[in-house]
This record gives C-alpha cells, structure tokens and sequence, in this order.
C-alpha cells in the first residue's frame, strides 16, 4: 500500500500569535487528519480485491493501479482503479447457456471432451455372417434382382435356368442413366425446398438432436403433378420399362460409388458419428452395415433422404408406368393391375404422411448408411417392389371378382392393423399420459419408460409387423397362381422382419432387463398371433 499511495504533504495556514499549545495542537489535527487519509485507501483495496480474482486480473488492466508519480490520487479514484483493475474477464451468459444446451449442436460439435468421452467403441457383435457373408451379399443383392427381372420378362414369368443377354446395351445405356441420375437430382431438389415440418430426431452418444425436414409427403404430390404433366404433355413413359435393367445397372454403380464415398467420409470424421454396429474396424463389413451413423453434407442427411424419398417414391412411379402402358394397349384399366397399384401407392403415401415415425427406427437410430441400406433404399426397393405389378402389366389377369375382393378384404385387414398399431405406438411416445391412452396397460422399466402390454401390442410384441405381412400377401396374391416369382417379395419381407424382430429383442432385453422378462411373459407371441 506504501508503494501505490504517496504521503500527501499538510496544508500550510496564516501565521497566528496564538500560543505554542495552539500550535501543538493544530499539528496535533493535522497528523491526524493525515493518518486517516492514509489508512483509507488499503481497507477499501482490501475489501475489493480477493485472492481470486487478483490472479485473474489481466497484466494490461494492473498498470491502473499505480497513479503517476508525484500527483497524488484521491481515494474515491484509487478505489476505481482497483475494481477496474481486478474485475475478471468472463464469458457472455448466452454464450454459456448455449455451450450447456445439447439442442444447440455447434458448441457441442466444438468441444474435444465430449468426443472423448463419447467416443464409439469397437463393434464386437458381427451379423449376416460377419466380414465374408458381408463380403458375399455384395453379389448376392444385385444378382437377385437381375435375376429376378430377367426371368420374369414379357415371354415368361417362371423359374428357370436364367440366359444372360449376350447384347450389352440392354445392361447399360446413356439415356437410362440420364433418367435415374435426373430422378435423384430431381428428388434432391424437391428435399432442399423450405417446405413442410422441422423435426428433433432421437439425442445422440453426443447429446445433440439433429432436425430433419419432412416434406416426403410433398415430394410424392409434386412427383406425381409432374408424372401427370408427363403424360399428357406426350413423353414416352413406357422407356423406364423398356430400359428397365439398364436402369438396374445405373443404380447399382451408383450405390456401389456412393458407398465408397461414405465410407471414406466416416473414416475421415470424428469417432462420435460413427455407427454402433458399423465400427469393427474390418473394411468389408464396416463398408457394407455402414461406418457412419449420420452422413451429412451440411444439412443434407444422406441417409434420411435415400431411405423415403428416390426409392419408396420411385416404386411408385414404374407401377404408374405399367398402369398407364397397360391403359394404352388395351383402353381399360384391368382390374387387379389397377387394385395392386391402388393398395401400394396408399402404403407409399402412408410411409411419407408419417414419415418422421422413421425417426425412431433402427434404420436410423442404430444402423449406419453403408452399402446395404444405399443398395437397399435405392436399387432393391424400386426395383424389386414392383414385381407384381410389372406381371400382371406383362402377363395379364384372370382372377374372378369375388377373388379380388376377398384380396381388398385382406389388405384393408392389413392396413387397418399396420396403421392402428403404428398409431398407438407414435401416439405413446408423444404423450405416455394422453387420456386417451388412460386404458393401456403397461409395465414400468428402470429407464423411466413404460412398456404396452394392451390393446394392439397386447395382441402381439410386433403387430405392425404383421399387418405389413397381410399387406405384402395380398398383393401377391393378386397374381395368382400360375407362378411363384410374384410371391418372392412377401416372402422375402417376412423373412427380413423377422430377422429384424429378433434384432429388436435382443437390444431391448439388454435395455430392459427383467422388465422385458415380465413383458415377454405377458406378451408371448413375437409376430402373428397363435402361430409366431
């Protein structure tokens, strides 16, 4: 304190002839007047500095603490020095709300700790035969669909030894591939549009929510004006069945390219955005189940947008192409062409009006975007899907009315368990305390979420499942009899369902534990009811 402050020097008064006592005793007041200004200005750093906050004081703001020599400072002056001198530098408040929020996903992208203590660990549970069954599914999906589609062609729809067609241009052609890439594009754009809701997706290992726009509902509607316009402006639609496997081909070189893309993508990024179940760190099987959980390119969500959008609503447009060429060769809509095309367009349009239910299934929650879901979403789904369809538009239709409407019965049967249990399920989520739900029974898990064990999850642990099974049947049956190639995609989709039941169960056992115990007790049944 002696360094900082200078003894301020007495006043000098008039000469008085008072007394030496009087004198005395104006020294006397004056020391003292001298004493109190000197021992002010240390209480008052005292009180304003602390141990804390004089270590963070910056070396720029402590030069205000010494006055400038030979003029004395008052101390109302030395006591603002000192408060401007150790007040700490501190970071804005909105600042620091924003870095603790987890829905604001810069800071927490910013911040190393997170990633490290966030990090995926390494995938040790290896499915559909681990590196070399992965390796061999790289040939078994597209041999499957070639296959398919080049044995049931307008000369037969039967099982039989498969020719392959010696002429290359019927694999690959310029325009076909015009046509695929112009339709993803086109899709693409229609994604970017800022039309319909922003949707949280399900929190990350990071705590960050992601938002997605769903406007797949729209994408269907501008898909089909444009179809429309299409056909009545004279453009020959009938192309997309005359280069049907040359389109084949585009789409699989495209998700073969795209694959690697992503692949190299994952491995450049941060460990947090990888897959649970993709990250073994063998090439092969993290290629094919997907390394990356969420690829992005800006807002961009690559996997969200291949999973609904050019495949689902693809599927689509062939069966119009086959119901508008079948119109055109024979000036009448057959009947179970048309019923068929009816049916998968309201499945179609069901997926996109509530298409953010997707948000919560594993396709997005636990699987990456690898060469499976790319090959799955935009190579098998339009392509495959619409089998029966094309067979009936090829080979025709000789099933009696009354076949047709037991059919729609079915579907109907379907839909209506699809779409209620669906319904029940989203519904739940929302609001486990809608009065609505009041009359649902459930089971409490140490999580804090409840578990339905009635009305239609009470009938079985799966029964969207099953609905979408009833669904796939009566499309099939549709066809007929007179081959089995139309009744390959219930077939196979019971079959992936069923493999995907048990995936579920597997991951909500260890979730749950002796809650799903109990709830497997109550719910015995996995799919269909008294059989599975």
């Amino acid at each position: 304190c002696t360094n900082s402050t200078r003894m301020p020097s007495p006043r000098k008064g008039k000469r008085s002839t008072s007394k030496s006592s009087s004198r005395s005793r104006s020294r006397s007041r004056s020391r003292s007047r001298s004493r109190k200004v000197l021992k002010s200005p240390p209480t008052a750093e005292r009180k304003t500095r602390s141990p804390a906050r004089t270590k963070t004081a910056s070396p720029a703001r402590s030069k205000a603490d010494t006055p400038t020599r030979g003029k004395p400072q008052s101390p109302a002056r030395r006591g603002r020095s000192v408060e401007r001198a150790v007040t700490p530098t501190r970071r804005s408040a909105r600042l620091e709300n924003k870095a603790k929020d987890p829905e604001f996903k810069e800071p927490l992208e910013a911040l190393p700790s997170m990633d490290k203590s966030k990090r995926v660990p390494k995938t040790t549970h290896r499915e559909f035969g681990g590196a070399i069954g992965s390796f061999f599914m790289l040939f078994v999906l597209p041999i499957t669909v070639y296959g398919l589609n080049i044995m049931c062609d307008k000369k037969s729809c039967k099982p039989r030894k498969m020719k392959i067609p010696t002429d290359l241009k019927l694999f690959f052609d310029w325009e076909a591939a015009a046509i695929y890439l112009g339709w993803i594009a086109f899709q693409a754009f229609i994604y970017l549009l800022p039309i319909g809701r922003l949707v949280k997706g399900q929190p990350l290992r990071s705590g960050e929510r992601l938002v997605y726009r769903c406007n797949g509902f729209y994408a269907m509607l501008i898909s089909l004006a444009a179809f429309g316009g299409a056909v009545y402006l004279g453009y020959p639609v009938k192309k997309v069945h005359e280069k049907f496997i040359a389109l084949i081909t585009t789409g699989t070189i495209f998700s073969f390219v795209m694959s690697v893309l992503l692949y190299i993508k994952a491995r450049r990024g941060p460990n947090s955005k990888l897959a649970p179940g993709g990250n073994t760190g063998n090439v092969l099987y993290d290629f094919f189940i997907g390394h990356e959980l969420n690829p992005r390119i800006g807002s961009f969500d690559l996997k969200f947008f291949c999973e609904l959008r050019p495949g689902l609503i693809g599927w689509l447009m062939i069966n119009l192409v086959f119901l508008t060429e079948a119109y055109q060769k024979t000036g009448t809509f057959p009947p179970a062409l048309t019923m068929v095309v009816a049916f998968q367009a309201l499945y179609v349009a069901d997926a996109l009006w509530f298409e953010d239910a997707i948000l919560t299934t594993m396709d997005i929650i636990t699987d990456g975007f690898g060469f499976m879901l790319v090959f799955g979403d935009l190579v098998w789904v339009p392509f495959l899907y619409c089998l029966q369809t094309r067979f009936l538009q090829e080979h025709g239709d000789s099933l009696p009315w009354y076949c047709l409407a037991g059919i729609a019965i079915l579907n109907m049967v379907g839909y209506t368990i699809f779409r209620g249990s669906n319904s029940q399920k989203n519904e739940f989520r929302k609001n486990p305390y809608n009065p609505e739900l009041a009359h649902l029974e459930t089971i409490p898990t140490s999580t804090g979420k409840k578990l339905l064990v009635s009305g239609w999850w009470g009938m079985c642990r799966k029964p969207n499942y099953f609905g979408d099974i009833l669904m796939a049947l009566s499309w099939s049956l549709a066809c007929g009899s007179s081959t089995p190639l139309p009744y390959f995609y219930p077939v196979y989709f019971t079959i992936l369902l069923v493999h995907r039941e048990m995936r579920d169960s597997e991951h909500c056992a260890k979730k749950y534990k002796a809650s799903w115990d109990r709830y497997c007790e109550r719910v015995k049944y996995r799919i269909c009811p008294l059989v599975y």
